[in-house]
């Protein structure tokens, strides 16, 4: 059986599989994740790099984990386990 490999689908495939990634990562191992050596870009993909609330762009895990460095300002998806007081 051959998946469907339209925009929607192929993107909503990538992010379960990077989903999965991030969740074998600790605050303590993701400095060293293989995503920050990925080709840097500009251009964001909906539903891996971000997602859409109330109009509101929510950066998740893997957008943090390819910039390669917590930003200290307490991200709801850090990765690096950084928590804003």
């Amino acid at each position: 059986m051959v998946d469907c490999l339209c925009f929607s689908c192929f993107t909503a495939a990538c992010s379960t599989k990077i989903d999965k990634y991030v969740a074998t990562l600790s605050s303590e191992t993701a400095t060293n994740n293989k995503a920050k050596d990925l080709p840097k870009t500009t251009h964001l993909i909906e539903g891996i790099d971000y997602y859409l609330e109330n109009g509101n762009y929510v950066f998740k895990a893997w957008f943090h984990l390819k910039r390669g460095h917590c930003c200290t300002n307490g991200c709801r998806h850090c990765p690096y386990g950084f928590k804003k007081i």
